[in-house]
């Protein structure tokens, strides 16, 4: 299993505390600290090798969270939806690969972890079709093309 590492979006800015949805992207960026923290002491832990891309990674969804918040609110919280999806699938991956490989005692922090942050993952996908996300331009297209490039970087990283 190759852990998701909470890869960095853009902090919520001065600007967007200031708005009704600030406190709320507060919230969703403390949870993605957290969890980046949360693997970052897990991966000696269980001896796992971080994928040498988190670099690029960072970068990429730093680009994404400002390029799409450019866009306007509505694009913003489509980028949400989509990378949420795709992670909150790609939990749900590594669940069952634990479970198939040792079960539910042998792995059961993992699968705590893993499980509760797949919850908050979809929280955050949740908030975020409450906040207008369907209402992007080209929502469909916005959300097909960064859902694309998320399964991408995992095959990647899985790889590499």
């Amino acid at each position: 299993c190759v852990p998701s590492l909470g890869l960095s979006f853009p902090p919520p800015s001065s600007s967007t505390g200031k708005t009704p949805i600030g406190p709320t992207l507060k919230h969703m960026w403390e949870q993605e600290q957290h969890h980046r923290a949360t693997f970052e002491e897990l991966l000696p832990k269980y001896r796992a090798r971080p994928t040498i891309m988190i670099p690029i990674w960072n970068v990429a969804a730093y680009a994404l969270g400002v390029g799409t918040a450019l866009l306007g609110k509505e694009a913003a919280m489509a980028c949400t939806v989509a990378v949420e999806t795709v992670i909150a699938d790609h939990y749900n991956n590594q669940i069952r690969a634990l479970i198939e490989n040792g079960g539910m005692e042998h792995h059961k922090e993992l699968l705590e972890i893993i499980s509760k942050f797949r919850d908050d993952e979809m929280e955050h996908h949740d908030c975020a079709l409450e906040h207008d996300a369907e209402k992007a331009p080209a929502y469909k297209f916005l959300s097909q093309v960064i859902k694309g490039g998320c399964h991408v970087a995992i095959w990647i990283s899985e790889r590499i």
